[in-house]
């Protein structure tokens, strides 16, 4: 297989369906229908096929159909470079509330959501990331996160034990009776998931810094200059790893009557951000308007899609939510024949069938209509 991609999805009592099956026959795969239909629950489910919470981050209760019987369960038969699989993933109320969700691979219950990692990359954009550029870094950050793990499937798990390290931290600097011995293991023990965090951060960057200044010059969308901020990035990038962590490690020593008067820890991957220039402007993406915003981010996941192909061989599979409603006709002709020159499976969503008239034949279109799906 030289691909990511899904070739059956079922659903099963998953937000507005109550059961639903597709089986996708072309790369470009068009739900349209009107506000409310289900469309973008389809992309929600499929996001979940991944590490991690999903596009909306919602807690997994939430995600049951309201008139059913609060569980729910999403499937898929998926390709991927090294062969084929069977994911899957729900949730049952009996295994109590919150978080914890059941996660298999061919039949066989895995530990956590770690394990899908190594059978899909994933990369989603939704409304909400199109003020990305102004938002808060804490957003750029999951963002370039998520597309640094479809480089690297350790990465989401290093992120995880790093930001369950600091929050035990945290809590031992409020209380002053704390064992400073168990402190030190903690920050030792952040230190070493720091670097790794950071030296994936700076691969990724270099890797898709390359394919975004580079740009696609047939297309309509601007190359771009990635630059990563990161206070252990930089240290990654000039010292030897060992290195780094013992200083990092000195570094939250240090800090400790700081960070427990602002009661959080103030040094560290957690408070990296990454800023973008527009190329043919020079301008400073939160400068530019709201279209060039939207155009430079489309840019950016294309540039990432390429950097991936590149590494891995094969793109990661795209969630495009309302993707071609604010572009102009030659932009959504660019956005579907960089997909079709990708060969990447793109999942995108509209209103009207006619925003995907020019995603041409190697495109599959959906009627998504009060929870079903029916193909057009």
């Amino acid at each position: 297989m030289t691909r990511f991609a899904i070739t059956r999805l079922t659903l099963t009592e998953f937000r507005n369906h109550e059961s639903l099956r597709m089986e996708p026959p072309q790369p470009l795969i068009c739900l349209y229908g009107s506000n409310g239909a289900g469309k973008t629950n389809i992309l929600e489910a499929v996001s979940l096929l991944v590490p991690g919470r999903g596009l909306r981050a919602q807690p997994f209760p939430m995600l049951a159909r309201l008139q059913g019987p609060g569980s729910w369960g999403v499937a898929a038969e998926v390709e991927f470079p090294a062969g084929e699989a069977t994911l899957g993933t729900g949730y049952e109320p009996s295994h109590g509330e919150g978080l914890s969700r059941k996660v298999s691979i061919d039949g066989h219950l895995e530990k956590s959501s770690g394990s899908l990692g190594a059978y899909l990359k994933m990369l989603w954009l939704t409304p909400a990331l199109d003020r990305l550029f102004m938002g808060p870094g804490s957003e750029r950050r999951r963002f370039f996160d998520r597309m640094v793990s479809s480089f690297n499937e350790a990465h989401a798990g290093h992120v995880s034990a790093f930001e369950k390290l600091m929050r035990e931290r945290n809590a031992l600097l409020h209380d002053y009776r704390a064992d400073t011995a168990w402190l030190s293991t903690l920050e030792t023990q952040m230190a070493e998931q720091a670097v790794a965090v950071a030296a994936a951060r700076n691969e990724a960057a270099t890797q898709l810094a390359k394919h975004f200044a580079a740009g696609d010059a047939q297309g309509p969308f601007p190359w771009g200059i990635l630059q990563l901020q990161g206070q252990i990035e930089e240290l990654v990038a000039t010292k030897p790893a060992v290195q780094v962590e013992e200083e990092y490690a000195r570094i939250l020593h240090d800090s400790r009557p700081a960070d427990r008067a602002q009661q959080r820890t103030l040094n560290g991957p957690h408070r990296t951000d990454f800023s973008v220039l527009h190329g043919p402007k020079s301008t400073q993406a939160e400068l530019c308007s709201t279209g060039e915003q939207k155009a430079l981010l489309i840019g950016l996941v294309l540039a990432q899609a390429r950097a991936a192909k590149e590494m891995l061989g094969a793109s990661p599979i795209l969630l495009l939510d309302e993707v071609a409603a604010h572009l102009d006709q030659d932009r959504r002709r660019g956005l579907f024949a960089a997909l079709d020159a990708l060969g990447t499976q793109a999942w995108m969503t509209g209103t009207d069938m006619e925003l995907f008239e020019a995603a041409g034949p190697h495109a599959s279109r959906f009627l998504v209509k009060d929870g079903t799906v029916r193909a057009t």
